[in-house]
């Protein structure tokens, strides 16, 4: 513990000796679940406690919570940004995204957006199209994570089309309200990726990379911060937020 309070002493004083950055967090999240996992992916899980208290924070830090859909809003000059505002991403489209996550999200007033695998949609562990309709109905928006999340960095022009042009269709003519936004499998992206999600309809697109987001950032490479199993508790979460503002700090 006296190592990890000498790094946050350390990032402390290099975030108070930079400009204070501009925009806002996104924070990307795959389950909130106590089960056990396979070794490989335990690092996504993100017990039910530490998540209410992680939004605990969020809410005494005076964050509001936004979708992608209400972010394209203000940037069209629609509807204004809170005074704070955050996004909560959640990716894969795990069974406890509905079970587990999203009664806590409620509890506290929050919104999310999350993104699916639409071939795993009604597998063992995966959630169904009845619990994506009942998630819209309660204010998230559903987003695509492609059909079989496959990085589109490594296929070609006709087979990445595929990837993201059947995974919107295939959840738009299941009843879901229409799909604007992706989350790049594997957070790879490149700049050829955004004019293809133009032309297949969608309006923001999220990658891997740690910053801020401003209503002049790219729509088609808005950055996250990973939101990890925590080994240190809260603070390790405030440690992620942080890693957002050096990395816009710097950038």
């Amino acid at each position: 513990m006296r190592i990890l309070g000498g790094v946050i002493l350390i990032l402390a004083l290099i975030v108070c000796a930079l400009p204070e950055p501009e925009g806002f967090p996104i924070l990307e999240y795959h389950q909130v679940t106590d089960a056990p996992l396979d070794p490989d992916f335990e690092v996504y899980n993100v017990p039910p406690a530490e998540f209410a208290a992680q939004l605990d924070y969020l809410q005494a830090e005076g964050y509001t919570t936004i979708t992608l859909k209400e972010f394209m809003h203000a940037v069209r000059g629609y509807k204004p940004l809170p005074a704070k505002p955050i996004i909560l991403t959640f990716d894969d489209g795990y069974k406890e995204n509905y079970t587990e996550m999203l009664p806590i999200l409620e509890a506290h007033g929050m919104t999310a957006v999350v993104y699916v695998i639409t071939n795993t949609l009604g597998k063992a562990g995966y959630l169904t199209f009845d619990d994506l309709k009942d998630m819209q109905r309660r204010g998230i928006e559903i987003g695509s994570h492609t059909a079989d999340h496959i990085p589109l960095t490594e296929l070609d022009e006709t087979f990445r089309r595929r990837q993201v042009r059947e995974s919107k269709i295939y959840l738009e003519w299941s009843g879901l309200e229409p799909i604007c936004s992706l989350s790049y499998p594997n957070g790879a992206f490149n700049s050829e990726l955004e004019e293809l999600l133009r032309e297949e309809k969608y309006l923001t697109a999220v990658t891997g990379e740690a910053g801020l987001n401003t209503l002049e950032t790219n729509p088609f490479e808005l950055r996250r911060v990973h939101i990890r199993k925590p080994r240190f508790g809260l603070t390790e979460f405030k440690l992620r937020l942080w890693k957002a503002e050096l990395f816009a700090r710097f950038r």
